[in-house]
């Protein structure tokens, strides 16, 4: 579904994919927000959202996917924050939040993503600090911080 510039919400029946594992919605522009039952996607490995530049947040039920390894963001431009249910991505390796131009902080919980190797926080020009809890990604191998002139 990538440049779909005119979807505003995803039809309800997408929650019966149940073999579902990747998931491009990439230059959705108009998209605000993913409806709930984006939880019930179980086998959904990769979600591109990249280029959303309308979506305000992430639902709750993201933290349900526990099959889920890559979680791409970049210029999601109005996104805050994350839910603190990110930190139950159990299989978690990449999360790109590159260029999110609004992200202010990042929720303790992602130290909980034990097996993330790759966070891209590039130009997040709002993002002020980063959680203590960063110290517990045993797994992480690339960190990206480059223009995050706020942070301190």
């Amino acid at each position: 579904m990538n440049d779909c510039s005119n979807l505003q919400e995803l039809p309800t029946s997408i929650d019966q994919l149940n073999a579902l594992q990747n998931f491009h919605l990439s230059t959705c522009s108009s998209l605000q927000k993913l409806p709930t039952f984006i939880g019930q996607l179980i086998t959904l490995q990769n979600l591109h959202l990249n280029r959303c530049s309308n979506l305000q947040e992430l639902p709750t039920y993201i933290g349900q996917l526990n099959a889920l390894q890559n979680l791409y963001l970049y210029m999601c431009s109005k996104l805050q924050e994350l839910p603190t249910s990110i930190g139950r991505l159990s299989a978690l390796q990449n999360l790109d939040l590159s260029a999110c131009l609004n992200l202010q902080k990042l929720p303790t919980s992602i130290g909980q993503l034990t097996t993330l190797q790759n966070l891209r926080l590039s130009t997040c020009s709002s993002l002020q600090n980063l959680p203590t809890s960063i110290a517990q990604l045993n797994a992480l191998q690339n960190l990206y911080l480059y223009g995050c002139s706020e942070l301190q």
